[in-house]
This record gives C-alpha cells, sequence and structure tokens, in this order.
C-alpha cells in the first residue's frame, strides 16, 4: 500500500532517511558504497519501512536529488515567487550553481547516478517553469502549449547549465546566466505576449 507524501509521519520518516544519507555521504565521500541497509541503519528504521517509502535505492536518490534541488531554490526564491526577468535571471543562476557543485562532489563510482539525479533536477526545474506558466495572463485551454513551453524551456536552462558545468568554462558564469536569461526571456516573452493579446 503506497504512503501519502503529505502524512506529517510520511515526511518525518523520509526527513530521517535524507539526513541518513547526507550524514553517510559526509563520511564515505561517495554513493555507490552506501547501502539501503546503511541508511536505514543510520536512520534508526527498518528496512521494509524504507522500502514501503521508496522502491529501491534509485527511487530514494531521485527524491533526495529533487529535495536538495527544492530546498535551494527555496532558499533563493520565495513560495510565491511568480515569473518575473529578476526570478528568471535568479532561478538560471541558482541552476548554473549547483550544477557546479554537484559535480564536485560526485566521484568516478557515481557516474552511473548522474543520468538519474540530473533527471530528477530537470523535473523539479519544469515543475516550476510550469507554475509560473499557468500564473501568466489568463491560460484556459491552453494546458498542452504551457507544457511544451515548461519542457522546451527547463530543458534549454537546464541542457545549458549541465554542458557548461561538464567542460573547462570558457566563459565565467555570470555571462553565461545572463547568455541563457537573455534567450529564455526573449522566447518567453513572446509567449506572454500573445497569452495577453487573447487574454
Amino acid at each position: 500500500m503506497p504512503v501519502n507524501p503529505s502524512d506529517p509521519r510520511v515526511k518525518r520518516t523520509r526527513q530521517l532517511f535524507i539526513q541518513a544519507f547526507n550524514d553517510l555521504l559526509d563520511e564515505k565521500r561517495n554513493i555507490y558504497s552506501i547501502s539501503v541497509h546503511d541508511i536505514a541503519n543510520r536512520a534508526t528504521v527498518n528496512r521494509a519501512t524504507f522500502y514501503a517509502h521508496f522502491e529501491d535505492k534509485l527511487a530514494f536518490l531521485a527524491y533526495w536529488m529533487t529535495e536538495k534541488f527544492q530546498l535551494i531554490l527555496k532558499k533563493r526564491l520565495p513560495d510565491d515567487a511568480a515569473f518575473s526577468q529578476d526570478n528568471l535571471y535568479v532561478l538560471v543562476q541558482t541552476v548554473f550553481q549547483f550544477l557546479v557543485r554537484f559535480r564536485q562532489y560526485l566521484t568516478p563510482g557515481d557516474k552511473q547516478f548522474e543520468p538519474l539525479l540530473e533527471n530528477a533536477m530537470q523535473k523539479e526545474l519544469y515543475r516550476l517553469l510550469l507554475q509560473w506558466l499557468k500564473s501568466g495572463p489568463d491560460q484556459s485551454g491552453q494546458q498542452k502549449r504551457l507544457e511544451t513551453m515548461a519542457l522546451v524551456v527547463s530543458w534549454g536552462i537546464f541542457g545549458s547549465a549541465l554542458q557548461w558545468s561538464r567542460e573547462v568554462q570558457a566563459s565565467a558564469l555570470e555571462s553565461m546566466v545572463e547568455e541563457v536569461t537573455e534567450v529564455v526571456t526573449v522566447n518567453l516573452g513572446a509567449f506572454w505576449e500573445k497569452a495577453a493579446g487573447k487574454a
């Protein structure tokens, strides 16, 4: 029977798992050597409880990365933040900075988890952008278009940051953030003007 993620007890248990994993990561300095047994043991919760919350270690890692990324975003952008040039800049800057830091902590053995963790980040970025787009001018009947726009823009931002973080950075972080923000603003700006014109 699946657990209810909004149940306070479920949230507390999941926080125990995240804290245990973070502590183990500080000690072991790699993801690959940390087992479900290690996480459950450190959280002082049995493995059956872990599996009631997560299908396996990979599902837990996706959840952990989403939570980690959400936490950073909440520190930089308030919960009620709406789409604006300034907020978009902060969002793009946060993605770039987060990916640079994230890459510094990956060991060669952790490379297998890279796509999974990156996918969790991109999904969270997509969710936030879609939320911003939905809160814009009257968007009735536009659901599919909004989803497509959020998908394209989230991958544009994330892909740019990912590529930049993987290479020797030819351009400075702030310069890349400005360029990506400008491209995204131009594309979203045109979309918002059309939406506002239909309203």
